[in-house]
């Protein structure tokens, strides 16, 4: 665990050599990848940095590369999650002086690859087991649910837990967990399904036993949850926003610098997308705290997109005529949102967000 993250102590981050682990076990072929019990891991104390000089050699020594060895990451005991921490940069944050949601997604999908490289699974960026990669398949996501319940600010110290458990014959699905580091409160929480797709074809393709074998000895055995609680915001039906819509921004067209490793706009910038079209009065006036986005077809670098946003009126969020559920509705708002390619009116993906009222 990290020592001396409050305000008033220096940052403390783990010496090149503090973590060592020994992957045993085979998958895949005969291929030798480690297993959930075949971790071993001994942990030195935390000291603090002096200087990083001398971190190449003693992360050659601990059989690490510089990147692993720096990284303030690590798999649980278990094995069956990992978590990592994060100083928040100055760059991360927006206007109200704290994390921006784009920030969060990008900290989660990070803290997400890292997990599937700390269990032995390719650096592509497709997170792939040995059988996807030799039939070409890999992972997409479906839909992807955030609630933010404070945001941290520039600065600030946050650890993110995540896990992957299977979802059915069709996917996989992966949780978080995000805490303040200092003080272990839970400032957020996180989940998304993925599916599976012929990297080729681009068609889907149900999870295959031998794949589901590679990737399941690493998910808990029973399931575990981000959202518990029944009936949740994760799991509810986003219906199709009818035009025309109150709000929109047409043509917005992805930048070279939105495409990722795999020649594909990022998931994080159909983030930046729906919340173009936002009304500005929210933005000055409220803050995000929950979004959810379903993912319909894919976006290339030469498309241009269409952002359309109209307030829902819902009956589950009726204030019921009580005093309290009247504040909350005027504190409160909730928007749909749709994404469509702009040459064929494609939709790309729906989503629907939650705005709280700013503190300032």
């Amino acid at each position: 665990m990290l020592k001396g993250c409050a305000a008033a102590g220096p940052i403390r981050v783990r010496e090149a050599g503090a973590v060592q682990c020994r992957r045993l076990g085979t998958a895949g072929g005969g291929r030798r990848l480690p297993t959930a019990a075949s971790v071993r891991c001994s942990r030195s104390e935390v000291a603090p940095v002096t200087g990083l000089a001398a971190a190449p050699a003693a992360a050659e020594g601990a059989g690490m590369g510089l990147a692993e060895s720096l990284r303030l990451g690590r798999l649980v005991e278990d094995g069956l999650s990992y978590k990592e921490s994060f100083i928040v940069r100055c760059y991360e944050v927006g206007i109200n002086k704290t994390a921006t949601v784009e920030t969060i997604a990008n900290l989660l999908q990070e803290v997400g690859c890292n997990h599937a490289q700390s269990v032995g699974f390719s650096t592509d960026g497709f997170a792939t087991t040995p059988t996807m990669r030799k039939l070409r398949l890999i992972w997409v996501t479906s839909r992807m649910h955030i609630e933010i319940y404070k945001y941290p600010a520039w600065g600030d110290v946050v650890e993110i837990e995540t896990w992957c458990q299977g979802e059915g014959r069709i996917g996989t699905r992966r949780d978080w967990i995000i805490k303040d580091l200092p003080t272990g409160e839970v400032i957020g929480r996180a989940t998304s399904k993925w599916v599976m797709m012929n990297q080729d074809t681009r068609k889907l393709q149900r999870v295959s036993d031998e794949v589901r074998e590679e990737y399941l000895v690493f998910c808990p055995r029973t399931p575990r949850l981000a959202f518990p609680e029944e009936d949740n915001g994760s799991v509810k039906k986003i219906p199709k926003l009818q035009e025309p819509a109150e709000h929109s921004r047409l043509e917005l067209v992805p930048r070279r610098a939105d495409l990722d490793m795999n020649q594909h706009v990022n998931n994080v910038t159909y983030i930046g997308w729906v919340l173009e079209s936002m009304p500005q009065e929210i933005i000055d006036t409220h803050e995000l705290q929950t979004i959810t986005l379903d993912y319909r077809r894919e976006c290339q670098h030469d498309d241009m997109v269409d952002s359309l946003t109209s307030l829902e009126l819902s009956d589950d969020y009726s204030t019921n005529g009580s005093a309290i559920g009247k504040q909350h509705k005027k504190e409160h708002h909730h928007f749909l949102h749709f994404l469509r390619l702009s040459s064929t009116r494609l939709e790309i993906n729906r989503g629907r967000t939650e705005w709280r009222k700013l503190v300032r």
